[in-house]
């Protein structure tokens, strides 16, 4: 298996920023350490071609992320300073969604070490997202005609407000979101299915959900594609996800979501999204965890 990873580019932040930028290149590194993926199959993608972001973006965001002509509101509202690393990371971080996806496709699973940006929406960046990658992806590939049904499922801890929006009048992409009900976005669009939980839930009651809609999800929506967002952010140990798992409770979350895919034979293309715990070393394990158990799941 190989992955995708946009480490080499990072944001220049200042002091004080609640961002963990460095957890990518940590989990790039913590992979390798653990002898999951060589180094020698962790590839930089290139950048994505403007063409595929205006699929879903305005070209007039495009154009103000790749001049560095965001407003002081825009600024504020994505949550990042731009510059050039910005700039570069956002564009290279989509491609690399896009190479998981057609992984995925080719092999049965793909791997972006980074991505699930799913707060972005087509006129605007928020949450810390520039451009929605999943979106991007899906929209490339069905112009591409490789697929016609997508399934996202999106376990971050906070709702994917952005795709949801995004999708929203598509009934070949089923959006399905488990989330803190108490978290951001604190305006809420629809996913086709939302799963809202309470404050401080933890393993056994977030798998019970998981295990309630999972399967009826993967057979309703029919998809050819099911991209897999896998948040750090429900960990008990996580500064803003307010939810109590364990690791080895998102560990059994993972396993769950590619055993389900693997039994209908559905190509799964994994992006890490959130993850904000105060010591990168548990955002490193969590997210190579799942790295795991996607080797253990597509054999």
């Amino acid at each position: 298996m190989r992955a995708w990873s946009s480490s080499r580019f990072s944001v220049a932040l200042p002091p004080g920023h609640r961002f963990p930028i460095a957890k990518y290149h940590a989990v790039r590194e913590g992979v390798v350490a653990r002898g999951l993926i060589p180094r020698t199959e962790i590839h930089e993608p290139d950048r994505v071609e403007r063409t595929a972001l205006t699929l879903v973006h305005d070209p007039g965001y495009v154009d103000a992320i790749e001049d560095g002509a965001l407003s002081d509101a825009a600024v504020r509202r994505l949550g990042f300073p731009w510059g050039p690393g910005l700039r570069e990371r956002a564009f290279r971080t989509v491609q690399g969604t896009v190479e998981a996806a057609r992984d995925a496709l080719e092999h049965g699973a793909g791997l972006n070490l980074a991505g699930g940006t799913h707060h972005a929406f087509a006129d605007r960046g928020e949450g810390f997202c520039v451009f929605n990658d999943v979106a991007v992806a899906t929209r490339l590939l069905q112009r591409e005609g490789r697929v016609r049904r997508v399934a996202v499922v999106d376990l971050d801890v906070h709702q994917g407000n952005g795709t949801a929006h995004l999708f929203a009048d598509d009934p070949d992409v089923f959006t399905f979101s488990v989330h803190g009900e108490g978290n951001y976005p604190f305006h809420r669009e629809r996913s086709r299915l939302d799963v809202e939980l309470p404050d401080a839930t933890a393993d056994a009651a977030y798998l019970d959900a998981l295990d309630a809609h999972l399967e009826a999800v993967l057979d309703e929506a029919a998809a050819e594609l099911v991209f897999y967002l896998a948040g750090a952010d429900p960990y008990a140990g996580d500064r803003f996800g307010r939810l109590a798992l364990t690791m080895d409770g998102l560990r059994a979350r993972d396993r769950r979501v590619f055993t389900a895919c693997r039994r209908r034979g559905l190509p799964v293309a994994v992006t890490l999204a959130g993850g904000y715990a105060e010591r990168i070393e548990d955002i490193v394990t969590i997210h190579a965890n799942t790295v795991e158990e996607l080797r253990a799941a597509a054999g």
